[in-house]
């Protein structure tokens, strides 16, 4: 009997470019899978960012991803976040490498248009999901994800089944 490919599968984008509901299509896709969303490591109140606090919250994703790689009960690792620098992907990278041995590695970018992430924002806060200053937060990180090393799919005009099958159908390429 063949052996299983596992996956690790990293999905980055702008706040509310579909991240963590991706995720969560894909975990139901995906045969035997866990999913990790960045956030969850770092959720406090206050909300402090500092040297100390962006320490604990790579410290914190690495522990849980070298945690889910190393359990064999898991075929697929999703993990999502904020990673709009080349920096961050790399350290989330390299703190799960030595957990990756026979693991396949994907690193996703979701990608929108300015206009279509101004109108799912706009949606969150009208039902008070977000704060009004996301907007402009988020449309400023845009440029961030263009020079990334990632796969770049475009989920403005998509639902979140097409975005999730654009991205398995890469997977499933790939293997």
């Amino acid at each position: 009997m063949p052996c299983k490919q596992r996956r690790c599968i990293l999905i980055n984008g702008t706040m509310g470019s579909g991240k963590t509901t991706v995720c969560k299509e894909l975990m139901h896709q995906l045969p035997d899978s866990v999913f990790l969303d960045g956030d969850w490591c770092w959720y406090s109140d206050p909300f402090t960012v500092n040297d100390r606090t962006k320490t604990m919250v790579i410290d914190n994703i690495g522990f849980m991803l070298r945690s889910f790689l190393r359990c064999p009960d898991y075929q697929n690792i999703l993990f999502c976040w904020v990673m709009d620098h080349q920096e961050i992907l790399d350290e989330v990278i390299r703190r799960i490498q030595p957990a990756l041995d026979d693991t396949q590695l994907f690193c996703f970018t979701l990608s929108i248009t300015p206009q279509a992430l101004h109108q799912r924002l706009q949606a969150d806060i009208d039902a008070g999901l977000r704060q009004p200053d996301i907007l402009q937060r988020s449309v400023d990180r845009l440029p961030h994800y263009c020079g990334l090393s990632t796969v770049a799919v475009d989920v403005s005009n998509c639902s979140v089944e097409q975005a999730a099958q654009a991205i398995l159908s890469r997977l499933y390429k790939a293997t």
